[in-house]
């Protein structure tokens, strides 16, 4: 009938617009070629151009990840992403003045921890499987990767504690947290530590929601703190394991929940897909701050690996996952980081040497007490 038939052509034009995004998608790296273009780039990532800086950025980033791809037997592939023609957002920021904020004393780590065997613990750990992750959050401009961090990580272990998983306020933590000896930054989206967050929602009484307080810092600009009046959840203490202990990590993962975990970034801008080794232990720079969500076997290549949680959006990465190359646990190689007060170091520190591709097992941390 007339009807049925304009019902059709109603639906098929509906269906247009879908069809155009999907044939838009950017090029994933296997697609991609020199002759991909910085008009291209821009149209494909809905971004404004960056100038003569921008496409200049692009052009070596693109030579880059068609190097790195090009190589024969590489872990990992590179890709163009949201950060191609820009640097994205770390929490590395220069140190200021000490000064002599009192910080909640950690809890003592449970003993089974550092006592569980490796046979003990599960081949595979994925946190998302349980439902108490929730979806991927974009930092933008703004440092404030300390404060997604521990936001997600308190999400999980408060899903864990009570069946609830909320989308809780990375912006309070942005605008509130105090870091007064500058530890890993100066705070907000100048950088600072998990620690200190725990601290905050702990003299606080907790979180509020993020659709109360919403995230305003993306452009890089910290806030003003506003009153908490609603908070639907919180924490009453925080762990820290020892430092560079990777069977205690595994443990903690395995047994506990997701991990806040502070790492060397600065070279994931590019990264696609893969179990990641491209750090380097000679100039590591702990300068981020992400979530350790769980462990496991590539399928295909038989690599160990840590699954990693990052702020950059979903569009980054494995769906805004990174997978970073797990040692065993008796040999797992550390590195030497000259610049602490870009990580995790507070001012007056000196010199640190983390441990496990990216530093992934040098400083960890979760929240304890969850409740609503």
């Amino acid at each position: 009938s007339c009807a049925s038939s304009t019902m059709a052509l109603v639906r098929a034009l509906l269906l247009l617009p879908l069809l155009k995004v999907a044939c838009a998608a950017p090029p994933r790296w296997n697609e991609l070629t020199a002759e991909y273009s910085y008009e291209q780039y821009i149209k494909d990532f809905r971004k404004e151009s960056g100038g003569v800086e921008g496409q200049q950025r692009f052009e070596r980033n693109l030579a880059g990840i068609l190097a790195h791809n090009s190589k024969a037997g590489v872990s990992f592939r590179r890709g163009v992403n949201q950060w191609t023609d820009t640097a994205p957002a770390l929490g590395r920021k220069v140190p200021g003045d000490a000064s002599s904020h009192k910080l909640t004393a950690p809890q003592h780590v449970p003993a089974d921890i550092l006592s569980l065997a490796l046979e003990d613990l599960p081949a595979q750990v994925d946190w998302r499987d349980q439902g108490v992750v929730s979806p991927v959050k974009n930092q933008g401009h703004c440092g404030s990767c300390w404060a997604f961090a521990t936001t997600a990580t308190v999400e999980s272990h408060i899903a864990l504690s009570t069946g609830l998983l909320f989308s809780l306020s990375p912006e309070q933590l942005v605008a509130c947290a105090p870091n007064d000896d500058h530890c890993g930054g100066t705070g907000g989206c100048q950088g600072s530590i998990p620690e200190l967050a725990y601290d905050y929602l702990i003299q606080e009484g907790g979180f509020a929601e993020e659709w109360s307080y919403p995230y305003q810092s993306y452009g890089g600009r910290t806030t003003i703190c506003k009153n908490v009046t609603t908070t639907v959840a919180g924490i009453s203490g925080y762990v820290k394991l020892p430092e560079n202990n990777a069977s205690a990590v595994m443990a903690a993962l395995a047994t506990v929940g997701p991990l806040a975990i502070n790492v060397d970034a600065s070279n994931w801008h590019d990264y696609e897909s893969g179990v990641y080794d491209g750090c380097s232990y000679d100039e590591m720079e702990i300068d981020h701050v992400v979530v350790l969500v769980g462990y496991g076997t590539d399928e295909e290549t038989g690599e160990d690996y840590w699954l990693v949680r990052n702020s950059w959006s979903p569009t980054w990465g494995e769906s805004g996952y990174i997978r970073l190359k797990r040692d065993p646990v008796n040999s797992t190689p550390c590195g030497v980081d000259n610049n602490p007060q870009d990580g995790t170091g507070c001012d007056n520190a000196t010199v640190q040497y983390p441990c496990g591709m990216c530093g992934t097992i040098f400083d960890v941390s979760y929240p304890t007490g969850a409740f609503v």
